[in-house]
């Protein structure tokens, strides 16, 4: 048979593992990596976002919406090298 002591400090170890991977699931969840900070992306941030992409400063353009919004480098980058001047109204 196996020693009382020995499935109990088992017993104890599971426990804290799980509440430790609750406790991390939590604080992931309360504040995702690309979520919004700031005011998001407004038009002003889009006009100056494209100025900067047209003078090919896409760094700085990255830094900008990181700045603003608190995504991720990564998800910057993707979002300025997808953003399109739209074509004037007719």
């Amino acid at each position: 048979m196996s020693n009382p002591i020995v499935i109990l400090l088992l017993t104890a170890v599971v426990v804290a593992a799980v509440i430790a991977l609750i406790v991390f699931a939590v604080r992931a969840a309360q504040r995702p990596r690309n979520a919004l900070v700031g005011g998001g992306i407004g038009p002003e941030l889009i006009e100056r976002l494209l100025e900067l992409k047209a003078t090919d400063q896409f760094d700085q353009a990255v830094f900008l919406v990181r700045g603003e919004t608190g995504m991720s480098h990564r998800a910057s980058a993707r979002f300025v090298r997808k953003l399109k001047a739209s074509p004037p109204p007719p």
